[in-house]
């Protein structure tokens, strides 16, 4: 990282589906997805309170907290998990405890209570990086009650970088404008689909001097795979959409390259990108990612995707 001693892995592991996103996922499986990870050289998780009500962090820890080799945790504050006799059901987290609801809570105690709730739930004394969540609707309060809690956690060295975890660049550059981040994880903003990161946010953070972790990479699935019923931004994919996720899809398909190993490369063309953040559901899912990302790609592919008016120029 630029500003930090933290190193982390050009791909890295998002741990929203191991929490039985839109469906279940067996512990077994969850488990050997993270020493998978571990085994191919990811070093980098990032997890969140959200992510299946506590059962993301509680999995993640699970594993970690016995590793003796180096890694990046990352979570998130900004909700707090209450207990309550019946929570409302999710469609996204369709397996979580009904009852355990998250609630938005940007106060200072909030804050707090959500970080040592974290420490709690996966069992680890700190967390190298702690991302403002979801804040497009508390920049103020992420602004004046969670930044300096968590400036504060990292003075006494229980973390080691502050960032904002978000899906919207205008927001981010808010908070990125009156307070001094180290990074940003933004999802959804610097795809195949959607480069609107990069006309502002992306110079603005690479003039700044903070990483970017780029997650989405797939806009949710209709990249991975642009079919009717395909989820563009976690609700089905327009005909447009998949229309233009299918054009792109044959272009690439006629030089011989997958749609899904652009989609995993494509974010790591601008300079201001760190990591690429990839959710995997399963070792096997992981390691088509790996070998997806791996891939040998011809240098000018992205230009051929510019000049074909499929992507934007850089």
């Amino acid at each position: 990282m630029k500003r930090t001693s933290l190193e982390l892995s050009r791909l890295s592991l998002g741990t929203a589906p191991l929490a039985g996103l839109f469906s279940a996922v067996k512990d077994q499986d969850s488990d050997d997805l993270i020493r998978t990870a571990l085994d191919q050289g990811i070093n980098y998780f990032d997890t969140a309170p959200l992510y299946g009500h506590g059962s993301s962090e509680m999995r993640l820890g699970r594993i970690l907290k016995n590793v003796t080799q180096p890694f990046v945790l990352e979570t998130k504050v900004g909700r707090v998990l209450k207990s309550v006799e019946q929570a409302e059901p999710v469609p996204w987290f369709p397996e979580a405890d009904p009852h355990v609801e998250p609630v938005f809570d940007y106060s200072r105690e909030g804050i707090l209570q959500s970080f040592n709730d974290s420490l709690a739930r996966m069992g680890v004394e700190h967390i190298d990086i702690a991302l403002m969540h979801d804040a497009e609707n508390h920049i103020s309060q992420a602004i004046n009650n969670a930044y300096p809690v968590l400036a504060d956690l990292k003075s006494q060295g229980i973390i080691k970088a502050i960032g904002i975890g978000i899906n919207f660049c205008d927001a981010a550059m808010k908070i990125m404008k009156e307070v001094d981040v180290d990074v940003v994880l933004i999802a959804g903003r610097y795809t195949l689909l959607d480069q609107s990161a990069q006309r502002e946010f992306l110079p603005y953070a690479l003039e700044k001097k903070v990483d970017v972790t780029i997650g989405g990479v797939y806009n949710s699935g209709v990249l991975a795979n642009p079919v009717p019923g395909a989820t563009f931004e976690y609700l089905p994919a327009s005909d447009e959409i998949i229309k233009k996720a299918q054009e792109i899809g044959a272009f690439l398909g006629e030089r011989g390259i997958p749609l899904t190993a652009a989609a995993l490369q494509f974010p790591l063309r601008h300079p201001a990108v760190t990591s690429v953040l990839t959710g995997s559901r399963s070792s096997a899912e992981l390691l088509a990612n790996i070998a997806d990302f791996d891939r040998e790609l011809p240098s000018n592919i992205w230009s051929e995707l510019e000049d074909a008016g499929l992507i934007e120029r850089l």
